[in-house]
């Protein structure tokens, strides 16, 4: 079984760790995450560890946007302090003494120096007897003075670029947004530069209500109502993944882990647009459009992307307009959107949310370029290629696919012919067990099942069935090849065959294969990819004349069955299964120039 490098053992419990990204050990304050999965089974720690690394991440992808100020960050901090120094200077104005407050005051002033008899030819005497009148009557005056000099201040600071005057402010927001931007950088300079703009635009407007002029709007055009939506601030349990895992555990919709681990992805660049911080409470329709935007103009890929390394959403779009990589499409924008309204209907069943804001807001599907099966001319020439026949490498795929000496024998060079001649998923061939593969009354079957071991999964319960080994598999050498694992001690039929951060069997060699049939020339676009093996097969199963509803169960349709939980199948059902895998075909396929030795 393969190790799990997220997973350690300390005594007889197990813990999640994960490394913290080099360029965020500083703010996060350790190299390591480290938590306890509370359990002694490993099953159930191998469960519970996904959603604990998953977590993890979106805090890096959330520090990292927090060290990058978007342009909507700024739009929000000038408005908002454009608009509180206002509000600020009009609670200040309801504290300034009206005319019969300072004629009252005079009044007793007058009263307390005749009371005491102060000599009203000593100047320094009667000075110090109407000191608080003096202050009174002298306190707007003071005020109004007090803000035109800083206003001529600013405007000389702002050609200087001198930013002491709204530091103070700027690291208000910026604490306020859990922002982490250092002092010298230009987003930090560029800030203060915009709010100084924006506190020059609210002195001048308290200058026209000196005058009594409350008419006036901002002249500059940066200080103007922000656009998108402010980073939101969540108080304990209220934040979007605090309330997402009470969902989780809910699972309201009975989906599957893997399911519900893409839609916290999926929330989680929801997250990388608004914060990690952002109320559940606050999502509305304006924010989802902002998040779809950007999703609009975000890079297929751009995970494993070295162009986009160590960026947030935010700076992957914004590079990307130099880099010019192809960006998502709306099919799959509309599946983060079906993840973020799932949930988004529970917050509104528990009142949470008014209503659910994603409702109306999926993008008109394109045309669907399906998943096509190879020609025979195709499969010739790929059968002929370096996977098959020798290749330089068998580790860089760059060199995989150039011609070479070394075979490859693994997972890489079995799964597309087992596909080919059995229309399995790779990831049902690539989890077979040794013990998976065994023989009965002559014939030699592959179990596809849950059982026997706790890492394994399928589609649906139907998907769980016994299919034969066609004969051409076994003319290839696929018998030898589980010969020699069991000879091994091997547990797993391949054992190098592993599964990815997501659960995913064999998901780096789905997509690796992908490109490959790029580098060899068999593909320019969508259309093949190795699932093009199982769309192969199932035109193999109608060309000899069986119709869909027939043949299904070979291919995991089956539905409300349960033949495919047992090992062993009555003799006239296996015989039925025979004649059915028998039945594939590919008229002009020859490949008896794999007739080469199986193992590595």
């Amino acid at each position: 079984m393969s190790r799990i490098s997220y997973l350690i053992r300390n005594g007889a419990t197990y813990y999640a760790r994960l490394r913290v990204p080099l360029d965020l050990v500083e703010v996060a304050g350790a190299e390591y995450r480290k938590r306890s999965l509370r359990t002694k089974d490993l099953a159930e720690a191998k469960r519970a560890l996904w959603s604990v690394i998953a977590e993890w991440n979106r805090e890096f992808d959330d520090l990292r946007s927090r060290r990058n100020l978007t342009d909507a960050d700024k739009a929000d901090a000038v408005w908002q302090h454009y608009t509180g120094a206002l509000d600020r200077d009009e609670r200040a104005r309801l504290h300034l003494p009206s005319p019969d407050e300072i004629d009252a005051a005079k009044t007793l002033t007058i009263a307390d120096i005749e009371r005491r008899e102060v000599d009203v030819t000593d100047k320094l005497a009667l000075l110090d007897a109407s000191a608080d009148l003096l202050v009174l009557t002298g306190r707007r005056e003071w005020n109004e003075k007090s803000r035109r000099s800083k206003l001529e201040t600013l405007r000389k600071h702002l050609q200087t670029g001198e930013t002491a005057l709204v530091i103070d402010e700027v690291e208000r927001y910026l604490e306020a947004n859990h922002l982490i931007i250092d002092h010298a950088s230009p987003d930090f300079k560029d800030l203060a530069r915009r709010m100084m703009r924006a506190e020059i635009e609210q002195l001048e407007r308290t200058i026209e209500r000196d005058r009594g002029d409350y008419s006036g709007v901002p002249k500059d055009p940066i200080v103007k109502p922000a656009a998108g939506t402010a980073r939101g601030t969540a108080n304990s349990g209220e934040a979007i993944m605090d309330l997402f895992e009470k969902y989780a555990q809910q699972n309201p919709n009975r989906v599957k882990p893997d399911t519900l681990n893409q839609a916290r992805r999926d929330i989680g660049t929801f997250l990388d647009v608004h914060g990690r911080h952002f109320p559940a409470n606050k999502i509305d329709k304006p924010s989802v459009a902002e998040w779809m935007d950007l999703l609009a103009l975000y890079p297929v890929k751009a995970s494993e992307t070295k162009a986009f390394a160590g960026m947030s959403l935010v700076q992957i779009v914004k590079a990307n307009e130099r880099v010019g990589k192809p960006v998502l499409l709306p099919r799959t924008i509309n599946r983060y959107v079906s993840s973020l309204g799932a949930y988004c209907e529970w917050l509104a069943k528990r009142g949470v949310l008014p209503v659910n804001p994603t409702q109306g807001m999926s993008l008109a599907k394109e045309d669907k370029i399906s998943t096509v099966p190879f020609t025979v001319d195709q499969m010739t020439a790929l059968f002929r290629s370096p996977l098959f026949t020798g290749s330089q490498s068998a580790k860089e795929w760059r060199l995989i696919a150039q011609h070479g000496n070394v075979l490859i024998r693994d997972h890489r060079y079995w799964v597309p012919l087992v596909m080919l001649y059995s229309g399995a998923r790779p990831g049902e061939i690539a989890q077979l067990s040794v013990a998976d593969v065994r023989e009965q009354g002559g014939v030699h079957l592959m179990h596809i099942t849950t059982l026997g071991d706790e890492t394994k999964s399928v589609k649906t319960k139907g998907s769980m069935r016994v299919v034969p080994i066609h004969s051409e598999l076994i003319r290839l050498g696929f018998l030898e090849y589980h010969t020699a694992m069991r000879e091994a001690g091997k547990a797993k039929l391949f054992p190098e065959a592993v599964r990815n951060e997501r659960g995913q069997m064999i998901a780096e060699f789905s997509r690796e294969f992908g490109r490959y049939l790029v580098r060899i020339g068999l593909k320019d676009g969508r259309g093949l990819s190795l699932y093009s093996f199982r769309h192969g097969a199932t035109d193999a199963f109608r060309r000899a004349g069986h119709m869909d509803e027939t043949f299904g169960y070979i291919l995991g349709h089956a539905k409300g069955g349960t033949t495919g939980l047992y090992g062993i199948l009555p003799q006239g059902m296996l015989d039925q299964r025979v004649r059915h895998i028998e039945s594939i075909a590919y008229p002009g396929l020859d490949l008896g120039h794999l007739m080469k030795p199986s193992t590595a």
